[in-house]
C-alpha cells in the first residue's frame, strides 16, 4: 500500500480527482448536448433562373456573410452550388435555436436578400434536418479554427 508517513492513502486523491474529472466531462457533454438539441439545421434547395445567376450569387454571398458576422444565433450559413448545375444552389443553415432562426428572418440583411432575389428564384424547398451525431459537431468547428501554418 502506497502511504505517506501520515498513513494517508496516496491513491485515494488520484481516484477522487479522476472521478471528479469524469463528472465534469459528463456535465459538459450534457450541456453541449442540450444546446445542440435546441439547434435548428436546415438545407435550402434553390433553383435559380440562369439569367440572374451572377447577381443572385453576389447577393447571397453578402447576406450569408452578414448573418454569420452580425447574428450570435447564426452558427453557420454555408451556400454552395452543384458543380454540374451551377443554378442548383444549396445552403446549409445552422441556428442555435428556432428562436434564433425566427430572429434571423426579421433582420434587414435577410429582408433585403429575400426581396431582391424573389424574381430570381425558380423554386425553393426548405428541408429541416436532424443531426445523427451532434456530439461530434464541436470537433468539426474546432478543426476549422485551427491555425494551419
Amino acid at each position: 500500500m502506497n502511504k505517506h508517513s501520515t498513513g494517508f492513502n496516496v491513491k485515494a486523491p488520484r481516484t477522487l480527482v479522476s472521478f471528479l474529472l469524469l463528472v465534469v466531462l459528463f456535465m459538459s457533454y450534457q450541456t453541449a448536448s442540450a444546446q445542440q438539441k435546441d439547434m435548428m439545421v436546415r438545407l435550402s434547395e434553390i433553383e435559380i433562373d440562369p439569367v440572374y445567376l451572377d447577381q443572385y450569387k453576389a447577393i447571397l454571398k453578402e447576406e450569408s456573410a452578414a448573418s454569420v458576422k452580425l447574428e450570435p444565433g447564426v452558427v453557420a450559413i454555408f451556400p454552395m452550388y452543384q458543380k454540374e448545375s451551377p443554378t442548383s444552389v444549396r445552403i446549409l443553415e445552422m441556428y442555435a435555436s428556432r428562436a434564433a432562426y425566427e430572429q434571423h428572418l426579421k433582420t434587414p440583411h435577410f429582408q433585403t436578400y429575400k426581396t431582391t432575389t424573389l424574381n430570381m428564384v425558380k423554386s425553393l424547398k426548405l428541408v429541416d434536418m436532424e443531426a445523427l451525431d451532434a456530439a461530434t459537431m464541436p470537433a468539426i468547428f474546432k478543426k476549422l479554427t485551427v491555425d494551419k501554418r
